[in-house]
């Protein structure tokens, strides 16, 4: 008995000494609050601030030591990644593309952290108040602008020249040491999205690698050799009333290596910005953005994209878009082709994204912030694919495809030569549309200039 009670007052006044060791959180008011109305800041402030501020705010128990080393651990962090005390700073685009993840963390109950939840029950986002910030961001809102008109030029000055393409082979690696591909523009299509929370467009293409997972239903998780490009452009409004490419933004990579990315969740990560393809951020820390931004989704091996296949995985969660695939009963099966371009028609909800086969490819010189309508080769066949949109469940704000509304062929024998066909409805059979509609149609399709790659 006088070992047990000679030990306990050793742990008590261990425990005690603990408390001593307190390094200190540092609290500030706020000096650029994020811009929003009352009642988004009052739930930001109710759920969000205790950890993402420069408020300190501890209940009794967080003060505890050894507890409370994990606490400011876990605030200093979070501060780091998002402050809304200082975040006002930024512009009111940068301030709303943070709300935006901040909405999709919650929805994907990534935050606020079940730890902290499970003791502060009070800063459960409730979904009254999910709702409202959905309301708030309201992504669907406005559509893009127009581009503006090119000014006259005045009499002096002197043509406007064209940058040289830039030489792929000579971008340089990321911060991290990630060597950039260039042949991700050979890759094929795995998905689209349409992006309302910052008008952008993408394209997720895989490598032969991820291409064949996706279709065979491998993909959880995905095998080591799979590469994925997203390619982003900015939304331009056309004068047809249809959302189309405008300026090429950026290419992200993603390269599956399980043991060689260990620490980095499996994946090597990278992103290149403008036409020059300049490598992203300060150095190599910027993977902690890519590592946090895709931790709630780590049960789909950290991938957001939901591949277009009919594939089927041994999982109940949504990690395939079923609904967008295509039958095999087509002439051609234009996923596995060259993606050239894509548009979204507000009016109706839907997506069209154009593909090229291997002759189509070879005509597009889409190497330019202005790429031409292509001249296609005898040889061409074009696949202008139209889907109906859905929400992606995957991130508030994104829609893609769901259900194809309609597909359609222009094939080209010879200059001059070209032939029409047209497949629509639930089961996507031939129609026969008239010879004015034919004609509209095949120029539309070969109208289309491709959006522009560095």
């Amino acid at each position: 008995m006088k070992f047990l009670a000679r030990l306990a007052a050793i742990g008590i006044i261990l425990f005690i000494a603990l408390q001593t060791i307190r390094p200190t959180i540092p609290a500030a008011p706020a000096t650029a609050e994020i811009q929003a109305p009352p009642e988004i800041k009052h739930i930001l402030e109710k759920d969000c601030y205790a950890c993402h501020s420069n408020e300190r705010r501890l209940a009794w128990f967080d003060q505890i030591v050894p507890g409370y080393w994990l606490v400011r651990h876990d605030i200093l962090t979070a501060r780091e990644h998002l402050n809304f005390s200082t975040i006002g700073t930024k512009p009111a685009a940068a301030q709303r593309a943070t709300l935006f993840e901040a909405v999709n963390m919650i929805q994907l109950g990534a935050m606020p952290l079940p730890q902290f939840t499970a003791l502060h029950p009070d800063a459960k986002v409730t979904p009254e108040d999910l709702a409202t910030l959905k309301a708030y961001l309201a992504p669907w809102g406005t559509l893009p602008t127009p581009p503006a008109a090119p000014s006259a030029p005045t009499p002096t000055s002197a043509a406007p020249t064209s940058a040289a393409p830039t030489s792929l082979s000579e971008v340089p690696p990321e911060f991290n040491g990630l060597a950039f591909d260039p042949s991700f523009e050979n890759w094929k299509v795995i998905a689209t999205t349409d992006r309302g929370d910052n008008n952008t467009f993408r394209f997720i293409l895989g490598n032969d690698v991820a291409f064949k997972a996706a279709q065979s239903g491998a993909i959880t998780p995905w095998p080591d050799g799979a590469r994925f490009a997203k390619i982003a452009w900015q939304q331009q409004l056309g004068a047809d009333g249809l959302i189309h490419p405008g300026k090429f933004i950026q290419v992200e990579l993603m390269v599956k290596d399980a043991a060689k990315y260990k620490s980095i969740e499996g994946w090597g990560w990278g992103r290149w910005r403008g036409l020059d393809l300049k490598p992203y951020g300060k150095d190599a820390k910027f993977v902690t953005e890519c590592t946090t931004c895709h931790l709630p989704v780590k049960g789909d091996d950290y991938v957001y994209t939901l591949p277009i296949t009919t594939a089927k995985v041994d999982r109940q969660e949504a990690v395939n878009n079923h609904a967008a695939a295509l039958p095999a009963s087509l002439p051609y099966q234009p996923l596995g082709w060259t993606p050239i371009t894509m548009y979204v028609d507000p009016r109706t909800h839907t997506t069209a994204t154009l593909f090229g086969n291997e002759a189509a490819a070879r005509s597009i010189n889409s190497r330019s912030a202005s790429p031409p309508a292509a001249t296609y080769q005898p040889g061409s066949v074009l696949a202008l694919v139209t889907w109906v949109q859905r929400e992606d469940p995957h991130w508030f704000g994104a829609r893609i495809p769901d259900a194809p509304q309609s597909v359609e062929f222009v094939t080209l024998a010879a200059p001059g030569q070209t032939a029409y066909r047209h497949f629509a409805g639930t089961q996507l059979t031939e129609a026969q549309p008239n010879n004015p509609e034919t004609t509209q149609r095949i120029a539309t399709i070969l109208g289309l200039p491709p959006a522009s790659l560095p």
